[in-house]
């Protein structure tokens, strides 16, 4: 029977044990769900980095870099932090690196854990995602990005989401108080994500910023089959 635990910010990392442990990497505005598009578009891969100079680094091996802080593009970049960016055969063939406010750490944080495998979440492969962790068969770690280090509404509503796809798939032994909330919280939510999170403070933030059609394009439910996971260090398509 697979477990399903929620952690609801990287700050509590260290009290999960996610050795051997299917994890999946939860940053859905908008880290992960940028990752799924750039291999959904023909990437070849995405590695995450802590810092912008780390990013600048691998630019002299060939990869196009990718950098965002508070929500904005960096100046001197490639890319930013938007699935529109990696579209029209920007990334295709191409390897990114990628260094974000919340996502891309919690990635090189749990890779030396001992994983079985590390997961990009997104909505955007939601159900394939849900069937992989199923036929898999192994015990799932949820691991919400937040917002620097403080739980957020949208990964937490996304970790409900996967979990209760994966409950109707196959069953689930669920006894973390954080997999509960956040089905509950999912189940409250659902019939209108996008209205439901627009009281968030991450969304009032990209809204600010004039990200209204990166946070509707990151809410869409199932609309690519790619599953993407970490290899060798870069997150590839598995």
């Amino acid at each position: 029977m697979i477990n399903i635990e929620v952690v609801l910010s990287p700050a509590l990392l260290h009290l999960t044990n996610v050795k051997d442990c299917n994890v999946v990497v939860i940053d859905i505005l908008r880290a992960t769900s940028t990752i799924c598009t750039a291999i959904h578009e023909g990437a070849v891969s995405v590695k995450a980095v802590k810092t912008p100079a780390d990013a600048l680094k691998l630019k002299e091996l060939g990869y196009l870099t990718a950098a965002e802080r508070d929500g904005l593009k960096l100046p001197g970049f490639d890319l930013g932090n938007s699935p529109f960016d990696c579209m029209n055969g920007m990334v295709t063939g191409k390897h990114i690196a990628l260094t974000t406010t919340n996502g891309t750490k919690c990635i090189e944080a749990v890779a030396g854990s001992g994983p079985r495998n590390v997961l990009s979440g997104s909505f955007l492969n939601l159900e394939a995602l849900a069937g992989w962790l199923v036929n898999d068969g192994h015990d799932i770690v949820l691991l919400c990005a937040g917002w620097k280090d403080s739980f957020n509404l949208e990964d937490t509503l996304f970790a409900g989401a996967l979990a209760e796809s994966v409950k109707r798939k196959a069953p689930c032994r669920i006894d973390c108080d954080g997999t509960l909330m956040a089905m509950d919280l999912y189940g409250c939510a659902s019939g209108n994500i996008s209205k439901f999170l627009e009281k968030s403070s991450h969304y009032k933030r990209l809204s600010h910023l004039h990200h209204e059609e990166d946070m509707k394009f990151c809410l869409q439910h199932s609309v690519f089959e790619d599953i993407v996971g970490l290899v060798d260090g870069d997150m590839k398509k598995i």
